[in-house]
């Protein structure tokens, strides 16, 4: 909206004046070149987590509106990690080998037939058999699955989701409903943060073996299905100790590398030290952009992997939650707090600086954790379905940064690359997007503050001229019932942008 936006002379009209005008000196000076250094391709999609706190999320909201918001988010591969009672075969404390899929398929079948049609889902946990005690919270019974009871439940889901036949079990055959509307999953992500989850003494030797039993025997189910590996929790030192020696030991089909970041696990966590995680921190060596470095680097080392992507199949604020009992997760004794950062104007800021950095790395597609939940996590209000802040942020990225545009990342300078993250590109269509976050924060002691607004002349003289151009910003002002609404703005040489503390803009311009 017009209010929403600041430019140098006027508002999305013909007047808008050049450099600074008679206002406020830019505080930083962006010249974009037209040199391009690589292609720029990531998707933007999101998660869900069948369970039996959120099955019935599609149900309790109302229907329409719900899976129309998610289709016009327009994700790629949208992810489904079913845990708890959204395993659907046996039962907690049980050996019970019954299946039972009406947890998983409250989400599951919704999201089959939005936005791609093509969703990835996660096989995060065996069923609880599998497990010491039968609880999936212990250790693997068998943990060199030669016993081949977790290769057959994995074989079991990609006959009922991707064959007319289904599977048999206990006298009953199970076919997914929406097989007969061509729905099925080609996308199969093998475990869920297995560094933390269920491997004995976190041994990555296990998971190795673990890939290598499950995958050839769900590619006997169906040929064409396609894989994500490792899905890492992703924090220091992780991928060391990791990555070499899945690359190292695998030897299954590999068409994705996944890992997951967050930028903390505590909502006391300062602003500062939260930008600093995804390209600077000096906490050690760990951040995301050197992490994906890392990976990439190890990936290299065997020729059968050197061209496997990276995908971020989780990225939040924070990965605290609440452990039953009022308490963090994360931090035992603390009282668990939501983190607002992940629906407030601090995540117009920080998630594009996010999409920009890992885009840069190599990272092809990111995904948001996850849709409906909490102001914390989620693009949408669990308890209603109303649009969060985070959701528009999303909507735009994967909108204005589609993966199908053959972007190449254009050259810039920048007089602050430290608290400003730029992304300019060129669209094979000869359109260019430059896109600038400001993340600068106002106090070092901040925690979801305001930011601080800075005026940022962008000169695109060298780009020759264009026709039309928009400008559509994300912050404090943002409608967020509505959305944000690009403004018309008269092409030029130079613009001057005013960014309203945390906030991201973006400059569209159409030959």
């Amino acid at each position: 909206m017009c209010a929403s936006l600041a430019l140098a002379v006027g508002c999305g009209g013909g007047s808008m004046g050049t450099g600074g005008g008679g206002g406020t000196p830019p505080s930083a000076t962006i010249v974009v070149s037209s040199a391009k250094t690589g292609p720029f391709s990531v998707a933007m999609s999101t998660s869900f987590q069948p369970a039996e706190w959120d099955y019935q999320f599609f149900q309790n909201n109302p229907q329409a509106s719900t899976i129309t918001n998610l289709n016009n988010l327009g994700s790629n591969h949208i992810r489904l990690q079913g845990i708890s009672q959204g395993v659907p075969q046996g039962s907690a404390g049980t050996t019970s080998t019954a299946w039972d899929f009406s947890v998983l398929d409250g989400i599951t079948q919704p999201v089959l037939g939005v936005g791609d049609h093509s969703p990835e889902f996660q096989v995060a946990k065996g069923p609880p058999f599998l497990y010491v005690n039968n609880d999936s919270s212990n250790q693997f019974l068998d943990p060199t699955f030669k016993d081949g009871q977790f290769a057959t439940y994995a074989q079991n889901l990609v006959r009922y989701y991707d064959t007319a036949t289904g599977f048999t079990a206990n006298g009953q055959t199970y076919v997914s409903p929406a097989y007969a509307q061509g729905e099925t999953v080609t996308w199969w992500g093998i475990y869920n943060e297995p560094n933390i989850n269920n491997m004995m003494n976190t041994d990555p030797g296990e998971y190795v073996l673990m890939y290598n039993a499950l995958v050839p025997a769900m590619q006997t189910a169906d040929q064409k299905i396609k894989f994500a590996a490792v899905e890492l929790a992703d924090y220091q030192n992780q991928v060391q100790a990791w990555i070499p020696t899945f690359v190292s030991g695998v030897t299954a089909q590999v068409d994705v590398l996944a890992t997951h970041f967050y930028s903390t696990c505590d909502q006391t966590t300062d602003d500062t030290t939260i930008f600093d995680s995804v390209a600077t921190r000096t906490n050690g060596n760990f951040n995301f952009v050197s992490d994906v470095q890392q990976i990439y680097s190890d990936l290299a080392a065997n020729p059968a992997l050197k061209n496997v992507p990276i995908w971020v199949t989780e990225n939040n604020v924070n990965a605290d939650y609440d452990a039953g009992n009022g308490m963090s997760a994360c931090n035992p004794g603390q009282v668990f707090v939501d983190d607002l950062r992940g629906s407030s104007p601090f995540f117009a800021a920080w998630r594009p600086y996010v999409f920009s950095a890992l885009g840069k790395a190599g990272v092809q597609a990111l995904y948001h954790w996850d849709y409906g939940a909490d102001p914390q996590f989620g693009e949408v209000n669990f308890n209603n379905g109303d649009l969060q802040l985070s959701y528009w942020v999303d909507y735009e990225l994967g909108k204005i940064f589609p993966p199908t545009a053959g972007s190449q990342l254009l050259q810039y300078t920048s007089t602050d690359d430290g608290e400003l993250e730029t992304l300019p590109v060129i669209n094979s269509d000869g359109s260019v997007v430059v896109m600038v976050a400001n993340h600068t924060v106002n106090a070092p002691t901040d925690n979801n503050g305001p930011g601080v607004s800075r005026t940022v002349l962008v000169d695109v003289s060298a780009l020759g001229t264009f026709s039309s151009g928009s400008l559509l910003m994300i912050d404090k002002n943002t409608e967020v019932t509505a959305g944000p609404t690009a403004a018309g703005v008269t092409p030029m040489s130079q613009y001057t942008l005013t960014l309203n503390g945390y906030s991201v803009a973006f400059l569209t311009l159409k030959p």
